[in-house]
Order: structure tokens, then C-alpha cells, then sequence
């Protein structure tokens, strides 16, 4: 594969969809062709897992049925769209990947599923395959949760399932997202979000351009 991987983290309301937008959108214009994506549901089947798993109760699936829906989409997400669109030298950016999984479904609920089960899901999956950059999206969970009702406000469709949880909920998954960024700096840059869409469009070119040579 001769294109590249980018994926953007963080907790709710952070601005991942702005941003990957934007950086698409930057990307295009030093001529790299850009496919912008996101997890899940980004694909026409993944819209459909997307429903089951943001919306509605948030206690309505188990740890372990969770995961296995999330990898469903991933899986499908890789052989439709990320691996053959990298395999004609395109770069893909997706709004999300596996380390929400590893920092939503692990550290988020406090380790109710077994690290090595959600590592080996990962490997039937996607095997040795690895995002060329993660970008984490770093804030205080309350201004996030802020950020993300007033967004949900005038949606009629409300994506609301995991902003439902307590606030405790939020703050063992900021620490999983910069667990997960001390364990793999190779791949990871953590990126202060609680600034204006401007500022932070800015850094994370910045990185990318450092980080992939553009």
C-alpha cells in the first residue's frame, strides 16, 4: 500500500469531524488525493451499525457484544474503503478508529472486557495494520460535553448514547486516550482541542506536514 492513514481521537465534542474535514480539505490542495471517512459508519452497512451503537440505551448492549459490533464496522470499513483506497495511492482520514475501542469500551467502562480479548479482536481484524498517524484531540471532558449538546441541540436524530454516562465515564476516557498516546508516540500526537477551529487547524497541519513529510 503506497497511500496513508490518518485518524483522528478524542473524547465527545472534542471536533474531530471539523477538523477532519479541514485537513481533507488541506490535503487536497497539495494535490493528495484525500477520502474522508469515519467509524463508525463509514460505509452504507456501516450507517446501519452506527444506529444500533450511538443511539438509544446505554446499557442495551454487554462489553464484549459492543466490541464485536464496533469490529464488525471496522472490518468492513478496511477491505471497502481505507485499504483499497490506500492501495490506490490515496490517503483516507477517518474520524475515529481503534483506539476509541481500546479508550470507549476499556478504559471508559473500567475495564469490563479483557485487554487481551479486545487486542485479539483487533488482530482477527486488522492484523499488523496501523494508522500511519493518530491525532488526539485533548480537552476537559465538561467543556467537551458542553460542546456536544449544544451540537445535539439541533439534530433530530441524537447521537447521545455514551454522552448519557457519568462524568465519570468521560474523565477514564480522556486518561485512556493519553495512555494510549504514551504507549505509541511513534504513531500518536496529542493536540490541545480546547482552542478555536483556526488555532487547532493550524497545529494539526503543522504535525501532519512534520510527522508525513508533506
Amino acid at each position: 500500500m503506497s497511500g496513508r492513514f490518518i485518524t483522528l481521537e478524542g473524547g465527545e465534542g472534542c471536533g474531530k469531524s471539523t477538523q477532519a474535514k479541514l485537513l481533507a480539505a488541506y490535503l487536497q490542495t497539495k494535490g493528495i488525493e484525500t477520502i474522508l471517512s469515519k467509524e463508525p459508519g463509514g460505509t452504507p452497512e456501516g450507517l446501519i451499525l452506527r444506529q444500533l451503537l450511538v443511539t438509544g440505551d446505554k446499557d442495551k448492549f454487554d462489553a464484549v457484544t459492543e466490541c464485536l459490533l464496533y469490529y464488525a464496522d471496522r472490518r468492513h470499513h478496511l477491505t471497502k474503503v481505507v485499504w483499497p483506497a490506500m492501495a490506490d495511492n490515496k490517503w483516507v482520514i477517518s474520524d475515529r478508529y481503534a483506539d476509541s475501542t481500546e479508550a470507549y469500551q476499556y478504559y471508559g467502562y473500567n475495564k469490563r472486557i479483557d485487554f487481551a480479548t479486545l487486542k485479539n479482536m483487533y488482530q482477527i481484524v486488522a492484523g499488523d495494520f496501523k494508522p500511519d498517524l493518530t491525532l488526539i484531540l485533548d480537552m476537559a471532558p465538561e467543556v467537551g460535553m458542553q460542546r456536544s449538546f449544544a451540537k445535539a441541540a439541533g439534530m433530530e436524530n441524537k447521537e447521545l448514547r455514551f454522552e448519557s454516562r457519568q462524568m465519570e465515564f468521560h474523565n477514564n476516557l480522556r486518561q485512556g486516550f493519553l495512555e494510549i498516546a504514551k504507549r505509541e508516540p511513534e504513531r500518536c500526537v496529542v493536540v490541545n482541542a480546547d482552542t478555536d477551529i483556526e488555532t487547532l487547524h493550524a497545529k494539526i497541519v503543522q504535525i501532519v506536514n512534520e510527522r508525513l513529510g508533506i
